[in-house]
């Protein structure tokens, strides 16, 4: 089943494959001044492809959530310019999804206006994002839970149900900050492979925040691999694996190949 003849309200333009979708230039961010200040990132270079899936790994603190919410528009760098679709990036917008490590879905409502709440922040029809809520639910196995309360569902269905919220007002990108961290083994693994297959589906650009390096393999067409703090890009590793992808993939020589030398990298110090 597929999204892409469904339109809620006046829609974004469509992504072009062809371009980047984002465009960072010497960007740094410095939290603080004086003897307190934190230099949590760059300077870095980074330019996301439209419609490519690009995985971010690196040691913890590295800044790799702040470069997240760089791009989301949530917060705003220290130095350096940033482009969103051709446009200057200075806040948040309706062509940006985001999910985060904790659904944060509104206990006293029901999955399906918490999937429907961002019709009420973008102002958009009603009915057309009732029916679409309603699709995304059926594509991710909650159309049948529509009515329950959050506390009804396990952990991997409330994040389902999170990335359905994120996808409802029909984004160009959607931001992932480690949004299988706060699960089991089994039902992350479930999920990345669910998350790839909707990628797939919706063709829409799309941005991974993980500490789980076999996660940013098996969803990206790209991996950064992040210094520690202030974190910069170390390197830009190519996934040169064919999809769909699934559990056997992480049993490929390249798959294994790729792991260790990101997993290298994070590991090792870096020569002054």
């Amino acid at each position: 089943m597929s999204l892409g003849d469904l339109s809620v309200g006046q829609a974004a333009a469509q992504p072009n494959r062809a371009g980047s979708a984002v465009e960072l230039s010497g960007i740094t961010k410095v939290f603080g001044s004086g003897n307190e200040a934190v230099h949590a990132l760059g300077p870095l270079d980074l330019a996301v492809e439209a419609g490519s899936f690009v995985s971010v790994v690196g040691p913890s603190g590295c800044g790799k959530s702040t470069l997240l919410r760089l791009i989301a528009g949530l917060d705003s760098p220290s130095e350096g310019r940033m482009l969103r679709y051709g446009a200057i990036l200075d806040g948040p917008s309706r062509d940006v999804g985001i999910v985060f490590q904790d659904h944060v879905l509104f206990p006293w409502a029901t999955i399906l206006e918490n999937v429907m709440l961002p019709a009420d922040v973008f102002s958009l029809p009603k009915a057309a994002a009732r029916g679409r809520a309603l699709r995304l639910l059926e594509m991710t196995g909650l159309k049948d839970f529509a009515s329950h309360k959050p506390h009804m569902l396990s952990g991997g269905m409330k994040q389902r149900a999170a990335f359905c919220r994120a996808l409802l007002a029909d984004p160009q990108m959607l931001l992932l900050d480690e949004p299988f961290g706060a699960l089991d083994a089994l039902t992350r693994e479930e999920l990345s492979l669910e998350l790839s297959r909707l990628w797939q589906d919706l063709g829409r650009t799309a941005l991974l925040i993980t500490h789980d390096i076999e996660e940013a393999i098996l969803l990206g067409d790209r991996i950064i691999v992040m210094s520690k703090r202030p974190g910069r890009i170390r390197l830009d590793i190519p996934i040169d694996l064919p999809r769909p992808r699934d559990v056997n993939t992480a049993k490929l020589p390249r798959f294994v190949e790729i792991k260790q030398l990101a997993r290298g990298l994070i590991f090792t110090p870096e020569q002054d």
